[in-house]
């Protein structure tokens, strides 16, 4: 589910310093957004095809994150390279968490635990293997700042450890069944903790290598922009979610392999291709660390703030999955490290974890 989509062509370059404002680029994206959220709402009121209403709200909502996204980028310029990761943490995942919300309001529990989970598969798993392939395939075998990379695979496996707390001592310590939201609650207030005991270093390691960069819009542009996108997600993540049912049923789908891999590849489809993009352009740190920061944030924060804030639609949500939703983030904790671990990157590494993302997905087909 979410994160910032930078990474533009050199025609949506920043204005120079001084001359900040919106490139062809971003009048282009919010001209998109405007467009698209006019039309998921016109279908929302017009009886059309059951299908047809959500693939309007995912494609405007895959919009708006992405200008969410290229907003909290805006606002960044002016805080640093550190402390701008740490705002998208904060606001990169907007519209992924209005999505969970609005769907745990009409019960759909297994489709936001799914949702979460594929979360994660489908960005260490299916678009890292695509970076790999893609940029395996134009430049051959791909470098990149090994240490860099198995410090973030490091902490995403550490931190899915932790989520997977509640599951595993639901299914395996007898005397805790009956408390699974309490321990939930515990697990997130401690995962909250660590990704605010994060902030400092974050913030510090940015500040050490910095350069000054020119702000690309006005502070009052990037605000009123972010704000607007922001009330923009949470009715169109309402209109997504309100057209997802109708939609499993025409397709026969279950539940879980519409959280998996429908919502969200459709919550992160235009941030996906950026990473993408990044490994074509042979830009390899730069797409590892898009790539690899998405699924941090979703253990880190979403999925915490979820717990905690669930009361608030009427829910009562927890951490314990399914033992196969446990099996495989286990599987992407593991193989996450052992894909960066050398520095270096082939297709058919690649082409394995898209193999590997395929069988799990496939896997959830029947529920």
């Amino acid at each position: 589910m979410g994160r910032s989509a930078t990474g533009q062509p050199a025609s949506d370059a920043p204005a120079p310093a001084g001359r900040g404002g919106l490139t062809r680029g971003d009048v282009r994206l919010i001209v998109g957004c405007a467009v698209a959220t006019a039309l998921a709402g016109a279908a929302r009121l017009v009886s059309l095809p059951s299908v047809l209403p959500f693939l309007v709200a995912a494609v405007a909502l895959a919009l708006l994150a992405s200008l969410v996204g290229r907003s909290v980028d805006a606002l960044g310029d002016r805080l640093g390279a550190g402390a701008t990761g740490v705002v998208q943490s904060a606001l990169g995942n907007l519209p992924e968490l209005f999505v969970c919300l609005f769907a745990l309001q009409d019960g759909l529990y297994d489709v936001v635990r799914a949702a979460l989970v594929g979360s994660v598969l489908a960005n260490v798993l299916l678009v890292l293997g695509l970076a790999f392939v893609v940029g395996g395939l134009r430049h051959g075998v791909q470098t990149f700042a090994a240490p860099r990379a198995r410090t973030v695979s490091l902490l995403l496996a550490l931190s899915v450890a932790a989520w997977l707390i509640p599951s595993l001592t639901a299914a395996l310590h007898t005397p805790a069944a009956g408390h699974e939201r309490v321990l939930s609650i515990v697990t997130s207030v401690l995962l909250l903790v660590l990704f605010a005991l994060s902030i400092p270093a974050s913030i510090d390691r940015g500040e050490a290598g910095e350069q000054a960069t020119p702000a690309r819009w006005p502070l009052p542009l990037t605000l009123v922009v972010l704000a607007v996108a922001a009330v923009a997600a949470a009715f169109v993540s309402d209109w997504f979610v309100a057209g997802l049912e109708p939609a499993m049923n025409a397709a026969h789908i279950s539940e879980a392999f519409a959280g998996l891999v429908v919502v969200s590849i459709a919550g992160n489809a235009v941030e996906n291709v950026v990473g993408v993009q990044l490994a074509a352009r042979n830009q390899t740190d730069y797409a590892l660390s898009v790539i690899l920061q998405s699924p941090l944030q979703i253990a880190l924060v979403l999925a915490p703030v979820l717990v905690l804030i669930a009361p608030l639609v009427g829910a009562s949500f927890t951490l314990v999955l399914s033992p196969l939703l446990v099996a495989s983030l286990i599987i992407a904790a593991l193989v996450t490290p052992l894909a960066v671990n050398d520095g270096e990157s082939t297709w058919l590494e690649g082409a394995t974890l898209i193999v590997i993302y395929a069988l799990i997905a496939a896997s959830f087909w029947w529920g």
